[in-house]
């Protein structure tokens, strides 16, 4: 018969991996549930992707945050709402023909949306954006562009 001896450490160390494991728990279960995105904010959404359409700045700004940033592989690392009006808005609006949503969805205040944009040239390019939004206002956008090789972006497809 083997006599088994628990040692200080050995409860320590059994303490400890017991008690990270009561902050891990907890935190994977939270993010299995989902509420889904709520209703104010998908359509701050959806008004976002329709002033593009509509070229008109000023619904436009009343939908992004005064805190609000754009973040993009293009060089854009959480740039202010100014900075994003001149480096994404004046220069890319008028190509923008119409947006076509895929998928809006979302948990509360988080959605991706994954949408096809067809230029005024009638090219397309397709994209995925993250959105945080707070109360119907958008606080954020990450935007990621589709493959450089299958997809252009709506100034590289102005020729």
């Amino acid at each position: 018969m083997t006599k088994n001896i628990l040692t200080r450490r050995a409860l320590f160390e059994t303490g400890a991996v017991a008690f990270v494991a009561s902050l891990t728990v907890p935190a994977i279960a939270t993010v299995q549930k989902t509420k889904g995105l709520d209703a104010r904010n998908e359509e701050a959404i959806r008004k976002y992707y329709k002033s593009w359409e509509t070229r008109d700045w000023h619904p436009f700004d009343v939908l992004l945050a005064d805190n609000f940033t754009f973040t993009s592989a293009a060089g854009d690392d959480h740039i202010s709402k100014a900075q994003f009006k001149t480096r994404c808005w004046d220069t890319q609006v008028d190509f923008v023909g119409h947006f076509d949503l895929k998928h809006v969805f979302g948990n509360g205040n988080d959605a991706l949306v994954l949408y096809v944009c067809t230029t005024k040239n009638g090219k397309t390019f397709k994209n995925a954006e993250y959105h945080h939004l707070k109360e119907g206002s958008i606080e954020a956008i990450e935007c990621y562009f589709g493959a450089a090789s299958n997809y252009t972006s709506a100034v590289a497809g102005k020729s």
